[in-house]
């Protein structure tokens, strides 16, 4: 171009050819700038006026840079020439508006267009799904009153673009039975469709398709097929069809890392990206965020640290979805800091930065940080808010996630699926059954109480919160039941002694075709430890391995060391423990220890109590409870020993703590309460308790009950229930520590002389007092 404008420069005079050619060059080599200057420069320094081709060159260049107000002035100085009716004119005009992203002026154009061209009806669906989405290009699409390939390809592209893939598929089969020919752009889309619908079979129906159209070794048809192929878990198909290329571009390269990354063969992944970089092939930033994926799954943080330089190299650090991935990446290998310099030095940031960086504070429950984080977000949407709520849940801040929940709402954000199964998530951890009705009611308001999800959300509400028939309503009305389901429903039998239950609705998950993972037997073995079903455990942790090939994790084994302490079965429960092919958790010791305090066995107990020291050295309730058991034999030395360990490691008792809802707010109480407005009121009504428990000639344990700092807290929230909520209503206590026996005893005698029904949550299980019993039949 500079010698074909040295040699304009030097020409005597000019005509309108001139000037186009020196236009039209410079817009075929990239210079649109420059076109629009040249086009400046005629009309201000010669004489010779523009025509049609003039205006056409430059309104492409208008368009191709975007410069609508520029266009906007050429559209007008058209019609002022008279050329605004040429139809060659006003194809350009409206590409230019198309091109611009001004649809209402495209729209007035093409209106005026009396016959447009094919083209101008392609240029226009085009734009409609760009800037509308499916439907109006669709409408667009079926007005066309002729359509050619590029018509059929167009629609199909923007199909697939926009997430419609069984439309996709639809479309590309009519158009194959009008006779229409797919070009590789349209086999790629809707490779991309079967993709994403995982329709390996509709997949592998169309590469034969493109292997007859010799059209299988285009690198972005064969990009598509290693897309297609491992996405729906083929991956050795993927790398067939990658060897097969005779060249690769970085899709291609970046589909096939993806795929292996995503079915957990990040090692692989690796290998292949080292392969890349030998190639030699430049990775592009969907590469390298793709990659550095792999990294955050597997959680290898020295590979990532490996790769970051390459960002750097490759001018990529700066690149959004490579800064967000590197973000990421840190963040879940636990480099928080790392994770947040790399976000600092971020010259641009979108709404996923800020979320990543958001759940890495969350992650390392630095929830301050985590909220200033969400504060200084420029936008938000629901996603954002979504991670902001699950940082307080999962940290136990409770009272504040629901407090954020109800700011969410009062700021119009629409709340999603995930949202509702967040907060059913802090209504049953907390025991707000009250609120967890309301916002069930909302769920059916807005119509996502029958997603599979929510519904999961409402049956661990219910059932963490003594409602195990509210729950088992909401399971049967699931027309869809996931393995969440089931596992949702098996566990909240589970919690509420309902072990019966639990094996009946675990052979109905077997007979309708869901296969078990490690947490269902979890839920079932729970279940058969406490409701006392010792054969039906051992039936089902042999089945486990027997029938599902499922290995027993530490956790199956503390829960069958459970079931088989709990009935008294000490020495068949340590010797499980000691055939264990491997190292006992915590868990199957602790399960030991409990049922030596239950069966009266120190001498294993104290076993027990020496290797939960070494593998849990911190844990309070350990100590505690090996010290009660030397406290109920008489050995008070030792009670001595275990406390001057306590001291010497530091480690402190939990403080009992209950909590109770009422009157739209849960109500905290610990052992040694002294804060509550209506402490005198709940001490009265606990001695007026004791006194009726005495006169109906039951035997109380006034050393356990003494004065106004000796009441466990769990009889405080319940003398605070019979206060504050009317008679029909049962009271839903839940505690943070196991129930004690004279607690225990207490709210059995308690249930019976008020003719109350009292829901009690332990660290544990529910127990539910009626009439003078408990569910759990003294069996906890």
């Amino acid at each position: 171009m500079k010698e074909a404008r040295e040699l304009f420069d030097e020409m005597p005079e000019r005509d309108c050819v001139s000037w186009n050619s020196m236009m039209s060059g410079y817009f075929h080599n990239g210079k649109a700038e420059e076109t629009v200057n040249v086009f400046v420069l005629m009309i201000q320094e010669s004489s010779v006026y523009p025509d049609p081709f003039s205006f056409s060159c430059v309104l492409k260049a208008c368009g191709s840079l975007k410069w609508l107000e520029m266009g906007f002035q050429l559209h007008g100085f058209a019609q002022k020439f008279d050329f605004g009716r040429d139809s060659f004119v006003k194809i350009s005009i409206l590409d230019m508006y198309v091109r611009c992203g001004a649809m209402s002026l495209a729209d007035r154009v093409f209106s005026r267009i009396s016959r447009p061209s094919v083209f101008c009806w392609n240029n226009m669906i085009a734009a409609y799904g760009k800037a509308y989405g499916v439907k109006h290009a669709i409408d667009m699409f079926n007005k066309m009153p002729e359509r050619d390939n590029v018509s059929w390809n167009t629609i199909i592209s923007i199909l697939s673009q926009h997430g419609y893939g069984v439309q996709t598929l639809s479309m590309f089969i009519e158009m194959w039975s009008q006779g229409f020919i797919a070009n590789c752009m349209t086999n790629a889309s809707v490779l991309s469709a079967c993709a994403s619908l995982l329709d390996v079979e509709w997949g592998r129906h169309l590469h034969a398709r493109v292997i007859r159209s010799n059209s299988a070794t285009d690198v972005f048809v064969g990009s598509a097929l290693i897309d297609m192929y491992a996405k729906c878990g083929h991956v050795l198909a993927a790398k067939k069809v990658f060897n097969s290329l005779p060249e690769h571009n970085p899709v291609s390269w970046t589909s096939l890392i993806g795929g292996l990354a995503q079915f957990g063969l990040e090692e692989e992944a690796l290998i292949l990206f080292k392969k890349m970089r030998e190639a030699p092939m430049a990775p592009d930033e969907f590469t390298l965020a793709t990659i550095l994926g792999a990294c955050s799954s597997k959680k290898d943080v020295f590979v990532g640290i490996q790769i970051h330089p390459s960002t750097i190299k490759f001018g990529l650090e700066s690149a959004i979805p490579v800064a967000n991935a590197l973000v990421t990446m840190y963040a879940k290998c636990g480099w928080i800091w790392s994770a947040h310099h790399v976000f600092q030095l971020m010259p641009a940031r979108d709404i996923i930065s800020w979320t990543a960086m958001l759940t890495a504070f969350s992650q390392i429950g630095d929830l301050e940080n985590a909220r200033e984080c969400f504060n200084k977000m420029p936008e938000r949407n629901v996603i954002t808010w979504n991670s902001m709520l699950a940082a307080y849940i999962q940290h136990g801040h409770w009272e504040e996630g629901l407090k954020f929940y109800t700011v969410m709402l009062r700021e119009g954000v629409r709340p999603d699926w995930t949202t509702y199964a967040t907060v059913f998530s802090a209504c049953a951890d907390s025991g707000a059954l009250r609120l967890g009705n309301q916002i069930i009611a909302q769920t059916a308001k807005i119509g996502v109480d029958t997603n599979v999800s929510v519904a999961n959300g409402m049956i661990t509400m219910y059932s963490k919160c003594g409602q195990i028939e509210e729950a088992q309503k909401v399971f049967y009305a699931i027309t869809d039941k996931n393995l969440i389901s089931w596992n949702a429903m098996l566990t909240g039998f589970a919690q509420n002694g309902q072990g019966k239950k639990a094996v009946q609705i675990f052979e109905e998950m077997l007979k309708s075709g869901t296969v078990p993972d490690h947490i269902t037997y979890v839920a079932v073995l729970s279940a058969c430890s406490h409701s006392g079903l010792v054969m039906e455990g051992k039936y089902y942790f042999e089945s486990m391995t027997k029938d599902h090939g499922i290995s027993p994790t530490s956790e199956h084994f503390a829960c069958m060391v459970d079931l088989l302490g709990r009935a008294g079965l000490l020495e068949d429960a340590k010797k499980m423990i000691d055939g264990m092919p491997i190292e006992a958790c915590a868990g199957s010791w602790g399960a030991l220890l409990s049922a030596c305090r239950t069966h009266g066995n120190t001498e294993l107990a104290e076993c027990a109590g020496r290797h939960l020291f070494e593998l849990d050295p911190k844990h309070s309730g350990s100590y505690v409870l090996l010290a009660n058991m030397y406290s109920d034999s008489g050995n008070m030395d030792a009670v001595s020993s275990v406390r001057k360990l306590m001291r010497e490691r530091g480690i402190r008792k939990n403080p009992g703590c209950s909590w109770i809802e009422a009157g739209n707010r849960v109500h905290v109480f610990v052992v040694d309460e002294t804060d509550h407005p209506q402490l005198d009121d709940v001490h009265k009504m606990l001695e007026d308790l004791l006194k009726k428990i005495e006169d109906t000639g039951h035997y109380v344990n006034r050393n356990n009950y003494g004065g106004s700092r000796g009441y466990h807290s769990e009889k405080l929230a319940v003398a605070f229930g019979l206060l504050s909520l009317p008679m029909w209503m049962p009271i839903h206590v839940m505690k943070n520590l196991r129930v004690c026996s004279d607690c225990h005893t207490f709210m059995k005698l308690t249930s019976l002389i008020t003719a109350r029904e009292l829901i009690v949550r332990d660290v544990n299980r529910f127990h539910h007092f009626r009439n003078g019993s408990c569910s759990c039949g003294d069996y906890w």
